[in-house]
């Protein structure tokens, strides 16, 4: 489960299959905040080799790919309605999700992590953040595992499948702008709606796509990294009888958990001009896996860096799961509040977590890494 390097410490970059990798944490913030390394989101399309028409016909501009002043201008529109204080008021609700998914598991004093906690988890929160109600729950809980098979490795048979569900989607998030235009509500849309800086406004495909890059950022992340959080306090039980009975220890443990053992384990930039760095040339166009996960393990940066400890402060520097640079997680206020009040509720009512057989991990190579059945048991009736 431990995010071992696979590069060697006393080099500072790699050849590897699309480019080369850099892995040291202060390599890593340099290439991530320097503005002429852009997101290769946009060529997802062209790495994976999709070439159907009708797919790159739909490739619009997007707050998760967009660069300079485009980026800029979404993200000092949007950027207020993803405050700490919006995710602040959601922090009951999400109590209330955590409870009632154990709810279903307590008595039996067993679970599948993955399937029965971590893969139900963000959709309330996301429907009600966004203020669709319950009884579309499932129908967004669908939307998001169709849409995110833009990440899968095989996406090119899933080409029809993602066009079908974004003519869904879209339809649904039209109507519901649309809604809210005449009837505004205490929720994300509406903020959206209502966003302006010198009288400049979202047009409603923007309000579409952010709605769309919600679903994206805010679901199987989430999901994801509550999973390898759960399974890695599961080899720590120490950490986590502590984190029980110690609740207030949260906000140190997510930061920890994620910097042990993130979800999100590398990202992709592509040199928009000519670069020069560490007195090596990047001509346009080249590719640089940028290694979070080894990063979030530099022992240059942090001390005791293979220790999990969520007592310890192990670093004047940020673990590196939320990204850095202007794409630095938009929706990281909502997701650190999702996992805080998740860990500490789960290792109260789940006391003795014990791991009760072989962890199913999703495919190691895509972005975003996490388990996809993870048996347990611990004592019933919390």
């Amino acid at each position: 489960m431990s995010a071992t390097s696979a590069f060697p410490r006393d080099a500072w970059i790699a050849k590897n299959l699309f480019g080369f990798a850099v892995w040291h944490y202060d390599d890593v913030t340099s290439i991530l905040r320097d503005k002429r390394w852009h997101s290769a989101t946009s060529r997802i399309p062209e790495i994976m080799g999709v070439t159907d028409q009708r797919f790159l016909d739909r490739q619009q501009v997007n707050i998760l790919s967009a660069e300079g002043d485009v980026h800029t201008r979404l993200r000092r529109l949007v950027a207020p309605a993803f405050s700490p204080r919006a995710a602040e008021k959601l922090r009951p609700f999400m109590r209330q999700v955590v409870n009632d998914l154990v709810d279903k598991v307590s008595a039996a004093g067993a679970a599948d992590i993955a399937v029965d906690i971590c893969e139900p988890y963000p959709i309330p929160i996301i429907c009600e953040l966004l203020g669709a109600p319950k009884s579309d729950w499932q129908l967004f809980s669908r939307w998001a595992n169709d849409i995110l098979e833009v990440f899968s490795l095989d996406m090119n048979n899933k080409i029809d499948l993602i066009l079908r569900t974004q003519d869904e989607l879209d339809a649904y998030t039209r109507a519901m702008i649309a809604e809210r235009r005449d009837q505004p509500a205490d929720d994300l849309l509406t903020a959206l709606i209502a966003a302006e800086e010198a009288g400049d406004k979202l047009t409603t495909d923007e309000l579409v796509m952010m709605v769309n890059a919600v679903i994206i950022g805010g679901t199987d992340t989430t999901r994801n990294q509550l999973g390898c959080a759960v399974g890695l306090f599961a080899e720590h039980p120490e950490q986590w009888k502590l984190l029980a009975e110690q609740p207030e220890l949260a906000p140190h443990a997510v930061e920890e958990a994620m910097r042990y053992f993130g979800a999100v384990r590398g990202t992709v930039r592509f040199a928009s001009v000519d670069i020069e760095f560490r007195d090596v040339l990047f001509p346009a166009g080249t590719f640089v896996s940028v290694g979070l996960a080894e990063a979030n393990r530099d022992p240059g940066v942090f001390t005791d860096p293979t220790v999990l400890d969520i007592t310890a402060h192990k670093s004047n520097q940020p673990q590196l799961t939320f990204g850095s640079g202007i794409h630095y997680c938009l929706g990281q206020a909502l997701a650190r509040a999702e996992l805080q009040e998740a860990l500490p509720l789960l290792a109260r009512r789940m006391p003795n977590l014990q791991l009760a057989g072989p962890t199913e991990w999703k495919p190691d190579g895509v972005g975003i890494f996490g388990p996809s059945r993870m048996p347990v048991t611990f004592d019933p009736g919390n």
